[in-house]
């Protein structure tokens, strides 16, 4: 099982980042994501590839018609309104921000809105109230858990490796499809998305894949297969090389990616999965 998603934001959309944390700084950036879109389009019909992509609010509300336009083939859900981290909200902010964007979304699309990821896989265990809130907003299926330890979130109790899972937070359950990661010295890392993805040469990524071979969950960034955006400014050494090594050789490693493996959206996995005997992460009181 090989599921392919996209969260769609700006190039700008970088998080703890002083000069993009706003909406009125997002207004002075150079606009990308309309030929970003369609790069990741033609590689979708080229290798005949299925996704399920997470909108940003924000993008949804400025640039309407990309949202249409992914809708007629592909399944969408929910990445935040403002792309903020969730340790950033109070639960009633957090409620607030995940149900203006679905709102938005299913009003755009005349579809409901069933998935969800947060920014940065950023639901820690502190912020288990994320699971419920969303249980509520109707979200049926989730992917913000990262199994281990993370810059901006992780769930180092979830114990074991990612698989499909469910998720009971005092007795209200949503379907779990957790990142996938490998470990490195102790480590884990997600080399099936972001710089991760752009940083390792492919066939080490090639190799660490074959080696998954009963699930498996990648994400991609427009910006992660654009190697002609400026750099945002403000950034640290650290941060520049994260965000910006290996975009010139991203788009063919993704081709490559989804001619050697088989991808499907989150839809075709799930009718895959007997729920009945999935793993459950018990959350709350």
């Amino acid at each position: 099982m090989n599921i392919l998603t996209f969260d769609i934001e700006e190039w700008f959309h970088l998080l703890e980042n002083s000069s993009t944390q706003s909406e009125d700084q997002w207004k002075t950036y150079e606009v990308r994501i309309h030929e970003n879109m369609d790069r990741i389009f033609r590689i979708l019909e080229d290798t005949n590839t299925k996704a399920t992509f997470f909108i940003i609010g924000w993008i949804a509300k400025t640039y309407p018609e990309i949202v249409k336009r992914i809708a007629e083939k592909y399944e969408i859900g929910s990445h935040s309104m403002n792309h903020q981290l969730v340790w950033q909200h109070t639960p009633e902010e957090f409620h607030k921000d995940v149900d203006s964007s679905i709102k938005l979304l299913q009003d755009i699309t005349g579809k409901p809105v069933k998935y969800f990821r947060a920014p940065g896989f950023s639901i820690r265990e502190t912020e288990s109230w994320a699971f419920e809130q969303l249980h509520d907003l109707g979200i049926e299926i989730d992917c913000s858990i990262f199994p281990a330890r993370h810059a901006h979130g992780g769930f180092p109790s979830y114990d074991g490796k990612a698989e499909p899972t469910i998720i009971d937070i005092n007795g209200k359950r949503l379907k779990e499809f957790p990142i996938s990661c490998h470990e490195i010295a102790g480590r884990h890392i997600i080399y099936q998305g972001g710089g991760y993805f752009r940083l390792f040469p492919y066939p080490l990524i090639k190799h660490w894949t074959n080696k998954e071979n009963d699930y498996l969950l990648s994400y991609i960034h427009p910006r992660d297969l654009d190697p002609g955006q400026p750099m945002v400014p403000g950034l640290s050494n650290i941060r520049k090389f994260k965000s910006y090594v290996g975009l010139g050789g991203a788009e063919r490693k993704l081709r490559n990616f989804l001619q050697d493996f088989r991808f499907t959206d989150i839809a075709t996995a799930e009718a895959t999965v007997d729920w009945n005997k999935a793993k459950v992460l018990k959350l709350g009181k």
